[in-house]
């Protein structure tokens, strides 16, 4: 693998969709510069020769080869949904319950002082597409996939998770997802699809004491600290609906 040097790494803006990435070859990151997003893609390990493994780069003289080597596969379902995602948020969000349309409204409101990231929205779009919209514009392939693969691993638990890089800001988006679920069931307490019941597993203690911030009546709570939920007694938002 060759040694590059990127001066300067960030090239996107955090606060709206990526436009630009750095190129991967067959030998790693380049310092070329694409002009589109990244397309979602992870690495497949595979064995190299025998008589390979304890040669040296060319690149960087006594760095010696692993026993694997990576290459790019696309990850085809991810790209698929994120591109109806991307539809539906460029036609205005349609399909969802009048709470979720006001959550989304003033989440994405152009005035805000706390603005959220990027992929702390996108996160948000795509729970509430598969969950409120998918279905009903011919998009069921997305919650079959997900059967699937929950099927492989465990059948007696559907699970839908969010992989998300260090500092992106997983935290704010539990709040988010608690929120939006919590006052969907206020507003609907039969509809099934939403719950005001949630567990969260942590791996430590001190985790643990990091995520009181999902809790409503901690004096730090997210919901008022990053501004997920109004202040102002606004039924869809509020704290004291949510309390």
């Amino acid at each position: 693998m060759r040694h590059v040097v990127i001066k300067n790494p960030v090239i996107n803006s955090p606060f709206s969709e990526p436009q630009r990435h750095f190129r991967f070859d067959e030998q790693g990151i380049t310092n070329e510069i694409v002009e589109k997003r990244r397309r979602s893609e992870y690495f497949i390990p595979i064995p190299l020769a025998r008589r390979q493994v304890r040669e040296e780069t060319p690149e960087i003289p006594g760095l010696i080869n692993e026993w694997t080597e990576d290459r790019l596969q696309e990850n085809q379902f991810i790209n698929q949904v994120r591109e109806r995602v991307k539809l539906w948020r460029r036609g205005g969000y349609v399909g969802i319950t009048p709470t979720t349309r006001r959550l989304l409204d003033y989440w994405t409101a152009r005035e805000r002082d706390k603005k959220f990231f990027f992929c702390q929205i996108e996160a948000m779009e795509t729970a509430i597409y598969i969950t409120e919209v998918a279905d009903k514009y011919g998009d069921a392939w997305i919650r079959n996939e997900l059967r699937r693969a929950n099927d492989m691993a465990n059948p007696l638990l559907f699970r839908m998770a969010f992989k998300m890089a260090t500092g992106t800001g997983k935290t704010v988006v539990m709040a988010m997802l608690i929120a939006w679920h919590t006052l969907n069931k206020i507003a609907t307490p039969r509809d099934a699809r939403f719950s005001d019941a949630f567990l969260i597993v942590t791996p430590g203690l001190t985790i643990r004491d990091r995520l009181r911030v999902l809790l409503p009546n901690d004096p730090m709570n997210y919901y008022v600290q990053r501004d997920i939920l109004r202040s102002d007694g606004h039924r869809a938002g509020s704290t004291a609906d949510f309390q």
